[in-house]
C-alpha cells in the first residue's frame, strides 16, 4: 500500500512538472461510461482467461482439482492483492508517464514505448532474464498485451479500462487457475501435461492474440461511430 502511495505522489510531481496538471487527467475520476469499461474490460478478459484455460487443460488431458482448503479469506486476500498489483503496473505503464509521452510523441509511439518498457518489465518480475529463449517468449507476450492495455488507455482517456482488462486476466489466472505467483488457489492442475506441437503454437498465439485484437476492434468500433453520431449530428 505504500507503494502504492508512493506512486502516486510522484506521479502528481511528474504531471505537475511536465504538464503543469494533475491526476484527474489520468481519467481516474468515476463516471458511468467509465465504471462500464472497468466491467466491461473485466468480463471479457475474465471470459477470456476462463474459455483459454478450460481448452488447453481439456486438450492436454489435463484434470484440475479444486482446493478444499481455499476459504472467503484466503480469496479475500489474493484478490487485493491481485488488485494491487495491477493498479502498480498500470500506474507505471498507463499513468503519468504514458499520458506525458502521449502529448509529447502522440498516441502510436507512445504506446509502442509504453509496451517495450512493459515487455522488458517482465524479463525481471518473471525471471526471465538471461535466458534469452524465455526474454523473446515473455517480451512477446507482455509487450503485446501492454500495447492492449496502452491502446486502452489512449482511446478511453482513462485507466478504467486498461486496469478492467488487466485485473480480469490475472484474477482468473492467479486465482481460479493458480498459475501465478500465490501457489495453489481455488483450482490447481491434477497432472501436468502439456499440449505439443502445432496445437500448442496456436494456443501461444490465441493466447497473445486473441483479446487484444478483440479489444483494438472494439474500441475502433466504438470511436467510428462516435466520430459518425458527431458528422451526423445537425448544426443548430
Amino acid at each position: 500500500m505504500i507503494g502504492l502511495l508512493i506512486e502516486i505522489i510522484i506521479s502528481w510531481l511528474l504531471l505537475w512538472i511536465f504538464d503543469n496538471s494533475n491526476l484527474l487527467v489520468l481519467g481516474i475520476s468515476p463516471t458511468r461510461n467509465r465504471m462500464s469499461n472497468l466491467l466491461f474490460g473485466f468480463f471479457i478478459a475474465s471470459i477470456f482467461c476462463i474459455l483459454y484455460y478450460f481448452a488447453t487443460i481439456s486438450l492436454a488431458g489435463n484434470s484440475f482439482t479444486i482446493n478444499k482448503e481455499f476459504t472467503i479469506k484466503q480469496f479475500i486476500e489474493s484478490s487485493g492483492w491481485t488488485l494491487k498489483s495491477v493498479l502498480f503496473e498500470e500506474l507505471i505503464f498507463r499513468g503519468a508517464l504514458l499520458y506525458i509521452a502521449i502529448k509529447r510523441f502522440g498516441i502510436k509511439t507512445a504506446c509502442i514505448i509504453s509496451a517495450i518498457a512493459f515487455g522488458i518489465y517482465h524479463w525481471f518480475s518473471f525471471g526471465a532474464f538471461g535466458n534469452p529463449i524465455q526474454m523473446i517468449v515473455v517480451f512477446i507476450m507482455t509487450g503485446i498485451w501492454g500495447l492492449m492495455f496502452a491502446f486502452a488507455y489512449a482511446k478511453t482517456k482513462s485507466l478504467y479500462l486498461p486496469i478492467g482488462l488487466h485485473f480480469g486476466w490475472n484474477l482468473i489466472k492467479d486465482i481460479i487457475f493458480s498459475k501465478g505467483p500465490l501457489g495453489h488457489q481455488l483450482l490447481f492442475i491434477s497432472n501436468e501435461k502439456k499440449i505439443e506441437g502445432i496445437l500448442s503454437l496456436f494456443f501461444f498465439i490465441i493466447q497473445i492474440i486473441l483479446l487484444p485484437l478483440l479489444t483494438y476492434l472494439i474500441l475502433r468500433s466504438k470511436m467510428n461511430n462516435k466520430i459518425k453520431s458527431i458528422q451526423e449530428t445537425p448544426n443548430l
